[in-house]
């Protein structure tokens, strides 16, 4: 694509050196620019990693991802945890029925991973039509995972080599619990220690690093074979790194599992990303959590990122003179990984400062997003 100045204007013109994911660009359709207003017109994305809650707070938040994404991976940690494919089926009910009225988006469920799991669970599941996805959570790696995994080459053995006959995927909440390991190395830990060792046992399982935080998630993910291992990246690991949990004091909006990391992985996961490799694909890991739980003295883990996920997104691959691979990013990759089919709908991001609002107020007290009461330059738009 090539740029002709006339004035102020900047008028994008059609070459052979540059083609949207989707289509070549006719007509201005996907791309508009000049000295002031830039417009994107996207395949509809899918969230590929999303915390709804439940009751009060699933009401509360459904409607902001529902907004902007056409599907989404629902994480099953609740309390109790979705360990069934009955559970799994009756909270799809209590989303659909929380939906804003004419809404057209689609929860894609998943089980949560324990050591009394069945290889006959992951059938049914299957059977289901409507779970697409087993969470690994190490027993006490980060909300709600008192219940996870402790035992997983031993007892959940035959669930994964089920899951490998069912072409089950397996997301992994990638990090060790050991104490003796430093906090800012348990992702890098537990690639060597349980996901390497996990890959040669079962190279054909399927397999979704989530919210990958390091190079070396980056890494191992590029060394795996091709549609086996894809990753999740959040907007908060794109544009955040650790300095954001101190600027200023103690910033309890800013704390998630895994925890930030140092600039030089932040750098290393903005490459993988806009370089257009489809092993890594859009997933927010959006968790909300009400302001007096995350501002107490014990605050919870959580980035609740769901009004401000595409904003960010769109903002990095601009920085980084990819916005020709963020279609992939956000909605192709990920259907893609999955085997499902890319959405039809679109929306349209425009280049258009807003305020993000410092909190969302309701009966059961305030939720503050990411980047409360900043301006962002991207917004969102159905078509």
């Amino acid at each position: 694509m090539e740029g002709i100045g006339i004035g102020s204007d900047l008028v994008i013109v059609e070459s052979n050196a540059f083609q949207f994911p989707s289509c070549k660009i006719t007509g201005f359709r996907h791309l508009k620019c000049n000295a002031s207003k830039m417009e994107l017109t996207l395949t509809r994305p899918d969230d590929w990693h999303l915390h709804l809650r439940d009751n009060e707070l699933l009401e509360a938040v459904v409607s902001h991802s529902a907004n902007h994404f056409g599907r989404a991976i629902v994480m099953p940690n609740l309390k109790p945890p979705i360990t069934t494919t009955a559970a799994a089926v009756a909270y799809r009910e209590s989303i659909l029925k929380a939906l804003p009225a004419n809404c057209n988006f689609t929860p894609l469920m998943t089980l949560y991973l324990t050591d009394s799991t069945s290889p006959d669970e992951i059938k049914l599941a299957r059977r289901s039509g409507v779970i697409f996805a087993v969470k690994l959570y190490p027993a006490g790696a980060t909300t709600n995972s008192q219940d996870g995994v402790t035992d997983l080459f031993g007892k959940c053995l035959p669930v994964l080599e089920e899951m490998v006959e069912q072409n089950m995927p397996l997301l992994v909440h990638g990090e060790v619990t050991d104490p003796n390991v430093d906090v800012f190395d348990r992702e890098k830990v537990f690639i060597d220690t349980v996901l390497q060792p996990l890959m040669k046992r079962l190279p054909h399982l399927k397999v979704v690093m989530e919210h990958i935080t390091t190079m070396d998630a980056v890494k191992f993910v590029e060394s795996c074979d091709d549609g086996f291992v894809a990753a999740t990246v959040t907007p908060q690991h794109l544009v955040l790194n650790r300095n954001a949990l101190f600027q200023g004091g103690l910033q309890p909006h800013s704390y998630c599992l895994p925890v930030l990391k140092r600039e030089t992985h932040r750098q290393a996961i903005v490459s993988a990303v806009t370089s257009g490799s489809k092993r890594f694909f859009l997933g927010t890991d959006s968790a909300p959590h009400e302001r007096k739980k995350k501002e107490c003295p014990c605050g919870c883990a959580g980035i609740y990122n769901a009004p401000v996920a595409l904003s960010l997104y769109a903002k990095i691959f601009e920085e980084a003179g990819a916005l020709d691979k963020l279609e992939a990013f956000t909605s192709f990759n990920g259907p893609d990984f999955y085997g499902l089919p890319r959405n039809t709908s679109h929306i349209k991001l425009k280049k258009t400062p807003w305020k993000v609002p410092e909190s969302y107020s309701f009966s059961f007290g305030d939720i503050v997003p990411m980047f409360a009461g900043e301006t962002l330059e991207w917004q969102s738009f159905c078509v």
